[in-house]
């Protein structure tokens, strides 16, 4: 699909995407360099996907930077953000995108570290670059964003609470952020078809996303909700700080 974002739109911003080697996160770091923003592809074991996007972006006439950094890691949040600010000076756009909790192999725990305890120290390590005018986008899905009101698939629960807990504890900074001059959105959107999370619900729960789609009448697809999660980075901050993608009319509210 063409570029959401209008041409130059973001020219001269500098803009950081995690988990951005593929997925959602690719196309997103996509459309913000096709709109004039320099990127830092951030990737945690893909550098090979990474380095190659940034070839991409810069055949095209953008700019961009691969740098590869453990979420989970302090320390490798604080070696990232150093080679951000040696690189460009600062950031003024952070996609808080990467997130887990159904990978195989992983401590009880990990959910809870990545969606909810990586996310804070993530915008923690980041908040010295961000200056006036910078813009925090945090992504979501609506079964995390509705799970204290609406039930979710079992496999998937785990998850919807960690990025739950994730999304409450970077909305407790909202005053802090806009003392600063710094707004925040949260980006919600429905089961996206072909990103690994669907792909792994489907393995558990087999015609769980057909099921979805038929209950919504429509499924964004990866390019379709990284459009969004683009606009979410230069459109107007919705009310309560939440753009939501996708039918939520089956989730109810508190």
């Amino acid at each position: 699909m063409s570029n959401p974002l209008p041409a130059g739109s973001l020219a001269g911003r500098r803009a950081l995407v995690t988990g951005s080697s593929r997925g959602i996160g690719a196309d997103t770091a996509r459309y913000l360099a096709a709109a004039g923003a320099k990127v830092v592809i951030n990737y945690r074991n893909k550098e090979a996907r990474a380095l190659k996007l940034v070839a991409e972006i810069e055949a095209a006439g953008g700019e961009a930077i691969a740098i590869g950094a453990d979420l989970t890691d302090p320390a490798s949040l604080e070696a990232m953000f150093a080679q951000v600010e040696d690189a460009w000076g600062g950031l003024d756009v952070l996609v808080m995108n990467a997130s887990g909790g159904m990978e195989g192999g992983m401590a009880e725990d990990y959910a809870m570290q990545l969606n909810r305890d990586a996310q804070v120290n993530l915008l923690a390590a980041a908040r010295p670059l961000l200056g006036a005018g910078a813009r925090v986008v945090f992504v979501t899905s609506h079964q995390a964003h509705f799970i204290r009101t609406t039930e979710t698939m079992p496999e998937y629960v785990p998850v919807a609470l960690s990025k739950r807990a994730g999304e409450d504890a970077l909305r407790e900074q909202i005053p802090s952020l806009a003392d600063a001059g710094i707004e925040f959105v949260v980006v919600s959107g429905d089961m996206i078809e072909g990103t690994i999370t669907a792909t792994l619900l489907e393995r558990a729960n087999p015609g769980a996303i057909a099921s979805r789609r038929e209950d919504a009448g429509k499924l964004y697809n990866v390019q379709e909700f990284a459009a969004e999660v683009a606009l979410a980075a230069i459109e107007p901050v919705p009310a309560e700080n939440t753009r939501y993608v996708g039918d939520v009319s089956g989730f109810a509210t508190a």
